[in-house]
C-alpha cells in the first residue's frame, strides 16, 4: 500500500521538493520580483538602468501612450468589467469590432476572444475530440496544449520535437483507427524559439485528411513582414490550418486569447465552447488596449523590423562570443543553454546585480540537465542593452563563484 499523507500540506510540500525547492533554498528566490520596485531600485542606484528580457512585450507597445489613452477612454465610456458570460449577458460593440479587425489582419473569415491563451488551448482541444479521436502533439508542446489533451476523451500520439517524419510515422499507422485526427504543433516554441516547417506539415494535414491546430501565441506581431505570424512567414494559405490559437498578453501587450478559423467554426463555437459560453467576455479595458496595440503594429510597422533586428543580434552576438542559443532562429525568443543549475542561478545573479532581469529557467518547462536564461527580446531594446547583456554573460566571473559554492 502507498504511503499515505496526513494533510494537504504536507503533501503539497512534497511535491513542491520535487519541483525544485532545494534549488531555492541553495540558491535564493529570483522569481515573482516585483518589477516596478526593481526597476526603481536599479535605477536609484545611478550606475546604470533597468533592462528586462523577461517580459514578452514584443513590439514594445505595453507603455505606449496610445495604448494607455485607449484603455482610459474604455473605462470612462464602458466601465471596468464585461460582467458576464457575452452569451448570456450581451457584449459591448467592441468585441465584435476587435474580433473582425483581428480576423482581417490574420487572413481568416473569423476570430473569438476569450479571458485567457491557456484556457482557450484547453477549452478548444477538449471541445472538440472525443473517444475514437486521435490527437498528435508535438513532444514539446506547451503545458496548455498537453493540459487539454489529457482532459481530453480522444487517445494521444507524441511525435518527436519538429520531427515530420515520425508525424508522418505515426500518421500512416494510425489515422484510419480513428473517426477524427487532431495534430497541434506551435508556431515559435516558447523555450528553444524554433519554429515548425509549416508547409510540410499542412501537406501532411491535408494528405491524410487530419485537421491542424497552430498554437500562434509567440509569433504574430512577430513572423512574418506584417507580423500577422506563421502563415505569413511560411508563404502558406491560412485558410489551410483549421485553427489558429492566439494570445494578446504578448504582441497585444494585454491579456487572453482567441480561437481563429473559419466563420461557420467560430459562429459554432459562441454557442458551445465551455471557455467562451461559462466565462466572462474580455474587459472592455482589456479589448481597448488589444485593439489599439492591433492598430499600431500595422501603422507603426518598423516594429515588427526592429524586433527582428534585436532578436538576430542577441542571437549572432551570443553565438559569436561561445554561448550556445540552441535551435533558436532569431525571432523574439532566444534561450542561452548553461551547463547546470548552478550555473544557470548564477548567471540570473549576476546580471540582476548588474540591472539586468532574466530569471532562470530551470526544472520547470524544460529537461533538467537543459537549464538555461530564456531571452524574451522587444523592439524597445537597444543594441546596446543587447550587446551589454552579452558581455556580461561573456565574461563570466561567476564560474570561479560557482566553483567556490561546489568545492565549499
Amino acid at each position: 500500500m502507498s504511503k499515505k499523507h496526513n494533510t494537504l500540506s504536507e503533501y503539497a510540500l512534497k511535491r513542491y521538493r520535487l519541483a525544485g525547492k532545494a534549488i531555492l533554498d541553495q540558491h535564493g528566490n529570483p522569481f515573482f520580483a516585483p518589477t516596478d520596485l526593481l526597476k526603481a531600485e536599479i535605477e536609484a542606484r545611478g550606475n546604470g538602468h533597468y533592462v528586462s528580457f523577461a517580459n514578452y512585450d514584443y513590439l514594445g507597445l505595453a507603455d505606449h501612450p496610445q495604448v494607455k489613452a485607449a484603455a482610459h477612454t474604455a473605462i470612462d465610456a464602458l466601465g471596468v468589467g464585461a460582467l458576464a458570460s457575452r452569451l448570456v449577458g450581451g457584449e459591448r460593440s467592441t468585441h465584435q469590432m476587435f474580433e473582425d479587425d483581428l480576423a482581417k489582419f490574420l487572413g481568416v473569415e473569423a476570430t473569438l476572444a476569450l479571458v485567457s491563451g491557456y484556457l482557450t488551448n484547453l477549452t478548444v482541444i477538449t471541445h472538440l475530440m472525443a473517444r475514437r479521436d486521435l490527437i498528435v502533439i508535438d513532444e514539446l508542446s506547451h503545458n496548455s496544449i498537453a493540459s487539454g489533451v489529457r482532459a481530453s476523451d480522444a487517445e494521444t500520439a507524441v511525435f518527436r520535437h519538429n520531427d515530420l517524419d515520425h508525424l508522418e510515422h505515426i500518421l500512416r499507422e494510425k489515422r484510419e483507427q480513428f473517426r477524427n485526427v487532431l495534430i497541434v504543433a506551435e508556431s515559435l516554441y516558447s523555450m528553444d524559439g524554433d519554429t515548425v516547417d509549416l508547409r510540410r506539415l499542412v501537406d501532411l494535414k491535408e494528405k491524410y485528411q487530419c485537421w491542424l491546430l497552430v498554437d500562434e501565441a509567440h509569433s504574430i506581431g512577430v513572423m512574418g513582414e506584417r507580423g500577422s505570424g506563421l502563415c505569413e512567414y511560411a508563404g502558406v494559405d491560412p485558410a489551410r490550418v483549421d485553427l489558429i490559437i492566439g494570445t494578446l498578453s504578448k504582441s497585444f501587450a494585454s491579456c487572453g486569447g482567441f480561437v481563429a478559423g473559419k466563420r461557420g467554426l467560430i459562429d459554432w463555437m459562441k454557442f458551445t465552447l465551455p471557455g467562451f459560453v461559462y466565462s466572462v467576455g474580455l474587459s472592455p479595458v482589456i479589448t481597448a488596449a488589444a485593439a489599439k496595440a492591433l492598430e499600431l503594429m500595422q501603422t507603426e510597422r518598423w516594429r515588427v523590423e526592429k524586433l527582428t533586428h534585436n532578436a538576430e543580434l542577441l542571437r549572432d552576438a551570443a553565438q559569436r562570443a561561445g554561448l550556445d542559443t540552441g535551435p533558436a532562429i532569431g525571432r523574439a525568443v532566444v534561450p542561452i543553454m548553461f551547463n547546470s543549475v548552478m550555473e544557470t542561478m548564477a548567471v540570473s545573479q549576476h546580471l540582476l546585480e548588474n540591472g539586468v532581469y532574466v530569471p532562470p529557467v530551470v526544472q520547470v518547462g524544460v529537461p533538467k540537465d537543459k537549464p538555461r536564461l530564456r531571452f524574451f527580446v522587444s523592439a524597445s531594446h537597444t543594441d546596446e542593452d543587447i550587446h551589454h547583456v552579452v558581455r556580461l554573460i561573456a565574461e563570466r566571473p561567476y564560474v570561479e563563484e560557482t566553483r567556490a559554492v561546489a568545492v565549499g
